[in-house]
């Protein structure tokens, strides 16, 4: 890992427990100040970690870079009164530099309590979700709008709608009850998951899978599941399906970075610890009456780590599963998965009958995995001038050139002419 990359990598890491921990302290209506002032760290970090060397203590240099600028900038603004009011000590420049950092078990706390907060039920889950990965996560606009399959200018419709509500909770941090922790908890672990999945899939075009961001979402749900509220069979579940995925990222790219399908990939280096830990969490989540799915997504992933091989794989149980879990979800993203999962079973015509039959929404047209599923199961069937148009389609509406070069290698091993990457 070069230096620039170790930078990005730790302030990936750090930047949600910098933010809430700067927001717990001067406040939730400074939170723009707040985020300006932690990327400001980041720049910073970039210039001088280079040229000198990474600091000790990262986090605690990041923590005190963002601070000093967001003291400076109130200064220089009417906001200067309310927080000068509220420090024990005169801003000078010492003060700045001394200034104490959070224990870290402060700033983890700081951290759940933000996704907490995040997580309100009177604004929509969408806008708590676009929240939530951009102000604790550091996600851009657009990768947001390309995980959640939504255009730019709604990502920051729904960013402004939730940050207004957050910046108006002046001590939110601080104020949330038992009561509020359970409701918005299912928020909390969707939220996650969607972190996890964007590392999986990434949607950046430099780069196809981002093993920090999988990392991070494990590492927050575990926080979770360490926290007295998170120890409920949905973490673990959860938990189960990020460790079950994170132990086959290895083989999911070729050497020059391709992305790999399952059957493609070695499955001797599957990370067979990781396969442990998923499974051990597994086996935590069986506890209680309720299935989520989570659940059923984490025995999907167990299935495929388990199986000998592509073609000794239980698809007839996975297929069950898809059924169920489009009983909970009703996602046609879930048909899709259980189409493909049935063609491997009953052979692509039973696939591709289930396409024929879905009704489709607006926003999946939208979506190159409905063209690539299409293409690929109507290849399948040999169905060509219908799998080359909807394989220009996906190719067309793929969001990074690793997926769009994913689906012209698939194309053209099945002896089918491709579109161009470019096209």
């Amino acid at each position: 890992m070069n230096q620039h990359s170790d930078v990005e990598h730790i302030f990936r890491h750090e930047y949600g427990l910098i933010v809430a921990s700067l927001l717990r302290r001067v406040g939730s209506p400074h939170l723009e100040a707040v985020e300006d002032a932690v990327q400001f760290a980041m720049m910073q970090a970039l210039e001088c970690w280079v040229r000198q060397g990474r600091p000790d203590n990262p986090s605690a240099w990041l923590y005190k870079v963002a601070y000093r600028k967001l003291l400076t900038e109130f200064r220089n603004t009417q906001r200067r009164t309310q927080l000068l009011a509220e420090q024990s000590t005169p801003l000078q420049e010492a003060s700045v530099t001394d200034a104490e950092i959070p224990l870290q078990g402060e700033m983890t706390d700081s951290l759940l309590r933000m996704l907490f907060v995040t997580c309100h039920d009177t604004i929509p889950v969408e806008s708590q979700l676009v929240f939530t990965l951009k102000s604790l996560c550091g996600f851009s606009v657009k990768e947001i709008a390309q995980r959640l399959l939504i255009t730019e200018a709604n990502t920051y419709k729904r960013f402004g709608r939730a940050r207004l509500f957050f910046e108006n909770q002046v001590s939110a941090l601080d104020t949330l009850t038992d009561a509020d922790l359970v409701n918005r908890l299912p928020t909390v672990h969707q939220v996650l998951y969607l972190v996890f999945t964007e590392g999986y899939l990434s949607s950046h075009s430099d780069m196809a899978i981002r093993k920090d961001l999988c990392d991070e979402a494990i590492r927050l749900a575990e926080l979770l599941s360490d926290s007295t509220l998170g120890q409920l069979p949905e973490t673990y579940a959860l938990l189960a399906l990020m460790y079950l995925h994170r132990s086959r990222m290895v083989t999911r790219q070729d050497d020059l970075g391709a992305l790999l399908l399952l059957e493609q990939q070695d499955r001797g280096q599957w990370n067979q610890q990781l396969i442990a830990v998923g499974l051990a969490y597994l086996e935590r989540s069986a506890q209680g009456e309720n299935i989520s799915r989570y659940h059923i997504e984490a025995g999907i992933a167990a299935e495929h780590c388990l199986a000998p091989s592509f073609e000794q794989t239980r698809w007839d149980r996975i297929v069950a599963s898809y059924e169920l879990l489009e009983s909970i979800t009703k996602s046609p993203i879930v048909v899709l998965n259980k189409a493909l999962a049935l063609a491997e079973w009953q052979g692509p015509d039973a696939g591709l009958a289930i396409l024929r039959n879905l009704d489709l929404p607006d926003w999946l047209e939208r979506s190159y995995h409905w063209y690539a599923v299409k293409a690929d199961l109507s290849l399948r069937c040999g169905e060509l001038s219908s799998a080359l148009e909807a394989a220009k389609l996906a190719t067309k509406l793929a969001p990074s050139t690793n997926i769009k070069n994913l689906l012209y290698r698939r194309l053209k091993d099945c002896g089918l002419t491709p579109p161009s990457v470019n096209q």
